[in-house]
């Protein structure tokens, strides 16, 4: 987008309204309805298109994107809506995958589970309602404990570039994490990752001890090369702050052989601070 394009349409989106309208009346190229989040998941569109910017620059084949914790599908829906446009604007293949139990969360283990905010039974799935609703979407269901492993032992997967964890649990998202200890073809150097429970409800009181936070934290305390982190201040480079901005993580491989491949944009302004 051009810089004078693009500080016209922050001004105009600041207008009361015009943003509320836009989004519900969602026109504009991919790249356009990215930065100014028309999407239903603006979190997913964010890292996916981020995520095949990558890989297109990497010369790579394809990618995949992952949800872990499906529940009713509705993000799960949205997630291979999203694909199907990054894919067609990058001109690159994208596989969407959604991992879940398929009967709702397990009892929780312990305090870091959050108990007192979520228990046994909560977002149980509808199976044959869901799979009638996705196109080309495949849906992994058991303990991701279990389906990880054989996941990332497949030949043919392609690497994963974006996930959304949203298990609510620690004892689970720990588990998920486990998708990051494949081999190095089995991801981008840095994955696009968003983490749905780590500010709400307020009343979870979310800390490093509990929940996804303390399955990041743990991640980061046992590998030296591999580490979780937030995209930093990536709320000061948006047109319009949201609380998303502060639930996207990269996944680093800093051993990964691309991770240190120059992907810097041609064009000289890519270095010029955001407009506002």
């Amino acid at each position: 987008m051009m810089p004078n394009i693009d500080r016209l349409l922050i001004r105009l989106t600041r207008i009361p309204g015009v943003l509320y309208l836009w989004r519900k009346f969602p026109i504009g190229a991919v790249p356009t309805r990215v930065r100014f989040a028309l999407w239903p998941r603006p979190p997913y569109a964010y890292g996916l298109f981020r995520a095949a910017e990558l890989a297109k620059n990497l010369k790579l084949d394809g990618l995949s994107a992952i949800e872990f914790g499906v529940a009713g599908g509705d993000g799960l829906v949205a997630l291979e809506a999203i694909a199907e446009e990054v894919s067609r604007y990058w001109e690159i293949p994208i596989k969407v995958y959604g991992f879940d139990t398929g009967e709702g969360m397990p009892a929780p283990c312990d305090y870091r589970d959050l108990p007192h905010v979520w228990k046994k039974g909560f977002y149980r799935m509808e199976v044959e309602a869901l799979k009638s609703r996705l196109k080309t979407a495949k849906l992994i269901l058991g303990d991701v404990d279990k389906s990880v492993p054989p996941f990332l032992a497949d030949p043919t997967l392609l690497p994963i570039g974006f996930i959304s964890f949203d298990l609510d649990f620690y004892s689970s998202t720990k588990k998920a994490l486990r998708i990051f200890t494949g081999d190095a073809r089995t991801t981008l150097p840095r994955v696009f990752c968003y983490f749905d429970d780590i500010f709400f409800p307020e009343f979870a009181c979310h800390n490093e001890s509990v929940g996804e936070l303390c399955a990041i934290r743990e991640f980061n305390e046992l590998h030296q090369a591999q580490k979780l982190y937030p995209l930093h201040l990536l709320r000061n480079t948006q047109p319009h702050p949201a609380p998303w901005h502060d639930q996207v993580y990269i996944f680093h491989n800093f051993e990964h052989p691309l991770y240190c491949v120059n992907v810097a944009p041609t064009d000289q302004r890519w270095g010029q601070l955001p407009l506002t």
